[in-house]
């Protein structure tokens, strides 16, 4: 059963707080207020709440803590909770033949518990709103994108699922093995039908759709061409792999006679409605074009380094003007499935270019919160701490023994540990009390998972 919102008349505040809003101009509070009024914000400033506020159910002292906007998740593969620790030691190309097998063998009950594994992560990590890119359908499988999205909404999760597909195999050149794959008629009218039945557009959706073939190497020129044009009539954005690795850069070469980017952009796959997840190997005429187009990027960093995939140039891509975003990607390339710890790995891995200012704490902060809002098309409604936005707030306690030292509470959260996440809201609703989830059964999640993997690994024989 989804999470209801709670009552629109219904307050809660949250006072004595450091607040860090991501606004436009990066206000913060040393010690302000934020009141919540049925899912939005209706204030956020300094000192202490108004006092003329009634129907108050909630009061928090926000003593030693810093309050931000809950974490925006980019680019995610669910499904790969329940096929984790595996290829251990491979790049992206040798990875992704070792697992295809696995993978081809899910089905929609194995997708509800490695969703539900996956979103518990994410919101343990403060993560408030998730893209979710599932690209696997085998025959017979049932209904995995109904199953994952009822994952989802059983724990609170504000979701983006992106109908994924795959319809170049083997015998066309492409990577996936050819039962892994659909037929592309069939993948056109699943889409379209995915929205029609899912899509949500209204101020404050908990559900959003977009139609997200795979890559250039488990996809067709058609393929890639046919989604773009529905998507666009649809009104939906559209999200694809671009630019991962040297040898995706090499195969687009070969098959194509140009680089990723350049493709991208014959098929019709740049423009405002469109992101891409890694984008690692960018030239400065690809990081131009996709500035000039308003192509969005989901940069991920823990997942780029476990395939030893290279470094983003995102300082370049920010400097640009490209929208930027943060993702875990699959939890089968970064295993701790987390949101939370990518502010950090961002921060660290973007000053390995040599330089010391690449991203800063507040400018990784805002890669995982108005960035990441602002490649989902959200930016009006999440991102950031103001009047009249979404509910989705992320309580950090920075006083305790790992934190109270650093006197900068962003710096306490970018730059050290993950701090302990007290209090998450999404949509008005605390789904995160000290630590734990409160929708769900944590333990009965875990054991779920732990048979489904089981399960799993157990067809791939």
């Amino acid at each position: 059963m989804a999470v209801q919102p709670p009552p629109a008349d219904q307050r809660i505040v949250i006072e004595n707080v450091a607040i860090a809003t991501v606004d436009a101009n990066d206000t913060e509070y040393a010690r302000g207020h934020v009141v919540i009024l049925g899912n939005t914000i209706e204030s956020v400033g300094d000192g202490p709440a108004p006092q003329w506020l009634d129907n108050v159910v909630r009061r928090i002292n926000g003593e030693g803590h810093l309050i931000t906007p809950g974490l925006v998740n980019t680019h995610h593969h669910f499904y790969q909770w329940i096929t984790r620790g595996l290829a251990q030691d491979n790049i992206l190309f040798d990875w992704l033949v070792a697992l295809y097998p696995t993978w081809a063998r899910i089905d929609d009950k194995l997708v509800h518990a490695a969703t539900q594994g996956s979103a518990a992560a994410l919101l343990k990590s403060g993560c408030t709103t998730a893209s979710d890119h599932h690209y696997v359908f085998p025959q017979g499988g049932g209904d995995i994108l109904g199953a994952s999205i009822e994952g989802v909404q059983e724990l609170g999760l504000r979701f983006t699922a992106l109908r994924g597909s795959m319809d170049r195999s083997q015998k066309d050149g492409g990577l996936p093995p050819d039962h892994a794959v659909e037929r592309t008629e069939d993948i056109l009218i699943a889409s379209e039908a995915a929205v029609d039945t899912w899509h949500d557009s209204s101020f404050g959706s908990m559900l959003h759709v977009a139609i997200a073939p795979c890559s250039p190497f488990s996809v067709s020129t058609e393929l890639l061409k046919q989604s773009a044009e529905l998507a666009r009539r649809k009104g939906v954005r559209l999200h694809t792999h671009g630019s991962e690795t040297a040898e995706e850069e090499e195969f687009c070469k070969q098959l194509f006679g140009m680089g990723p980017t350049d493709y991208f952009e014959s098929t019709g796959w740049l423009g405002e409605d469109v992101w891409m997840a890694h984008c690692v190997h960018m030239n400065d005429s690809d990081i131009a074009k996709f500035a000039e187009t308003g192509t969005g990027v989901a940069h991920c960093p823990s997942s780029n380094a476990r395939l030893a995939a290279g470094i983003a140039r995102v300082p370049d891509m920010l400097k640009a003007g490209v929208p930027v975003g943060l993702g875990v990607d699959g939890t089968a390339s970064n295993e701790s499935g987390e949101l939370g710890t990518e502010l950090r790995n961002a921060l660290l891995i973007n000053r390995l270019h040599g330089r010391p200012d690449a991203l800063t704490a507040r400018s990784a902060l805002r890669l995982g919160t108005m960035g990441g809002a602002r490649v989902l098309g959200r930016q009006s409604e999440i991102g950031s701490i103001e009047v009249g936005k979404l509910a989705d707030l992320a309580l950090w306690k920075v006083d305790g023994i790992m934190h109270s030292s650093i006197a900068d509470p962003v710096a306490a959260l970018t730059l050290g540990a993950l701090p302990p996440l007290s209090v998450l809201f999404v949509n008005g609703n605390a789904v995160v009390e000290k630590g734990i989830l409160t929708t769900v059964d944590e333990d009965k999640i875990a054991l779920a998972c732990a048979r489904a993997a089981k399960e799993l690994a157990s067809r791939a024989v």
